[in-house]
């Protein structure tokens, strides 16, 4: 039977560890995978092919890496524990396709200096995530790798549920959205609990996102993730009062919010839950094309905080 991961077994993970000196960390989010049946089927999932350039976060002991590498795919690894780096760096020396950085993953001015790639060359992101970043990060290396042309990673279910989210789904809300601005959901499956060690205490899915055959441009697409975190701002409110509210918040004309929705011809009384994808386009250009942006964009929901 074909194996992906030398270290995809419970004993090979624990033996690693004990090798390295080394425990998981509750504060990271370390919760290292030992089925190679799931590898395998992330692998399946990424479409992993020889001469792929992958980002992997959270490289862990290498469980992953390794069955990337096999795959005959340059893997970019970045690892925030340096007690894990350091064991990587030893037991993958001869790895001439790795590139590992110590780094927060999602301090992406530091990332995207250190992964340089050239305009033309498209890249993957394959990862088992940090749970408590991993909607951050997912959203913020689409909008900043304009060649990332697919995410593949592992996510607690309900981050997974929120990113797959259509109108009128109760999991709907603006980071669904500002998502699906640049990419498609496109396969998921389940992950039991018992396929991590230690296990998590949260259900785990992952999920595949291909960047969006359509292009926004940039302006558009930071205008209309306004209006969208305008429009859930206050779920229970209209999407007139809701965004409104935001609107006046943040210094901006509220009656340009009746004037957007009449000229879209969108019911003032619907809520955000119950808009397409295109018609916050449409709300976006009319926001964009009003110049109340001035030079500064206004402010968003926190970075590490997972919007609504």
């Amino acid at each position: 039977m074909t194996r992906f991961s030398p270290l995809a077994t419970p004993a090979a993970t624990r033996a690693y560890l004990e090798q390295w000196g080394l425990s998981t960390k509750k504060s990271l989010g370390q919760h290292f995978l030992i089925d190679d049946g799931i590898v395998g089927r992330i692998l399946s999932c990424a479409e992993v092919k020889p001469g792929d350039h992958i980002i992997e976060v959270g490289p862990g002991i290498g469980t992953l890496t390794l069955a990337l590498l096999a795959q005959g795919a340059e893997v970019y690894a970045i690892e925030k524990d340096q007690k894990l780096l350091n064991s990587l760096a030893k037991s993958l020396e001869n790895e001439l396709f790795l590139a590992l950085l110590e780094a927060d993953a999602l301090d992406i001015d530091i990332v995207a200096k250190n992964l340089t790639f050239a305009a033309d060359t498209s890249i993957k992101l394959v990862a088992n995530l940090p749970y408590a970043v991993a909607a951050t990060l997912v959203l913020d290396y689409f909008e900043r790798f304009a060649t990332l042309t697919s995410a593949t990673v592992m996510v607690q279910r309900e981050v997974a549920e929120r990113m797959m989210a259509k109108p009128g789904n109760k999991d709907y809300g603006a980071y669904s959205v500002k998502l699906q601005l640049l990419a498609d959901p496109q396969a998921s499956f389940a992950v039991a609990r018992t396929d991590f060690m230690p296990p998590p205490r949260v259900d785990s899915m992952v999920i595949r996102l291909n960047r969006c055959s359509r292009i926004i441009p940039h302006e558009l697409y930071k205008a209309t993730s306004f209006v969208v975190e305008a429009a859930f701002a206050q779920r229970r409110k209209t999407l007139r009062n809701s965004m409104r509210a935001y609107f006046s918040l943040h210094h901006q004309d509220m009656a340009l919010v009746d004037t957007f929705l009449e000229r879209t011809g969108i019911d003032p009384q619907r809520r955000g839950e119950t808009l397409e994808l295109q018609e916050f386009i449409a709300l976006g250009a009319l926001y964009l094309a009003s110049g109340q942006k001035g030079k500064e964009w206004p402010h968003s929901s926190p970075r590490k905080k997972l919007p609504n």
